[in-house]
């Protein structure tokens, strides 16, 4: 099995750790205020090649969406007038589904994708749960009618909280998703060597600054309220996101399906041939 705690310390730069610690020797307020920067802002990778045809297929346009004075790019894949909505994670970008867009071109479908706020081709620098929900209510007027809605990590818990909002699809799937909102933010302050109180003090800021609670964002809270067919789709091994998240939101949810799967982590999930195939024949019964 692999070893979680060095998967977890991988994705944090030990220079990141360094300068928190440091920081909060100096400055709890200093720590808190760089621990929140970083919570807002994502890392934009280089397109990997498995995606580039993916990328150069697509019909590709920038948009605006007035709700948070943001521009986006939009990616248009496919010519069906049947449209699936793909829904990135944190620090991915529009292509990232390409191998779930592959298999629905194929089976008739377009999908429509989109770089969120501060990731991929698309402007600012920072971003927060908030502009992914905005983004996809505006590209369901741009864009839709969507069949259905695919997420991946913080893309799931935007997808299940723009159903409750009032986005129109026949049936979803949510892939790795995140659940709590503060369990989150406790489990970021944690990987960057900083103690919970820090959290709490990050939660207090943001709710300043914004205006809502965050964990009324939470995926089981939004759940609640959601009433289509949702396949939660979850790996054992993911240490980006603990699988208990993906309990929590299936109790939580009137009409669900579950799949637990095993060594296919927080990424590669989203290309396994097996996956995708149950993803699809959720998606296709009627």
């Amino acid at each position: 099995m692999p070893n979680k705690k060095k998967q977890i310390d991988a994705r944090i730069p030990k220079s990141i750790i360094r300068i928190a610690k440091i920081l909060h020797l100096i400055s709890p307020a200093l720590a808190e205020k760089f621990a929140r920067k970083l919570f807002i802002t994502p890392i934009k990778y280089p397109i990997p090649k498995r995606e580039i045809h993916m990328e150069e297929a697509s019909i590709q346009s920038t948009i605006h969406i007035p709700n948070i004075k943001k521009d986006i790019v939009v990616y248009e894949y496919g010519q069906s007038n049947k449209k699936v909505l793909l829904i990135h994670g944190w620090s991915g970008r529009g292509t990232q589904l390409v191998k779930i867009a592959d298999e629905l071109l194929e089976n008739g479908y377009s999908t429509i994708s989109f770089d969120a706020p501060a990731h991929g081709k698309s402007g600012s620098k920072t971003t927060i749960m908030i502009e992914f929900i905005e983004c996809i209510l505006e590209l369901e007027k741009k864009f839709g009618p969507f069949e259905f809605g695919i997420a991946h990590s913080l893309g799931a818990m935007a997808l299940l909280n723009a159903v409750k909002r009032g986005l129109q699809i026949k049936k979803g799937v949510i892939i790795g998703s995140g659940n709590s909102v503060l369990e989150i933010l406790d489990e970021f302050v944690h990987r960057i060597g900083l103690p919970k109180s820090i959290a709490e003090k990050m939660k207090q800021s943001f709710e300043s600054q914004y205006k809502f609670e965050m964990e009324s964002l939470s995926a089981y809270i939004a759940a609640k309220d959601v009433h289509i067919p949702i396949l939660v789709i979850h790996d054992n091994q993911d240490y980006d996101v603990p699988v208990h998240a993906a309990h929590a939101i299936a109790e939580n949810l009137t009409n669900h399906e579950l799949i637990i799967t095993n060594e296919l982590g927080h990424r590669k999930i989203l290309g396994d041939k097996s996956v995708i195939h149950a993803l699809l024949s959720f998606l296709l019964r009627k």
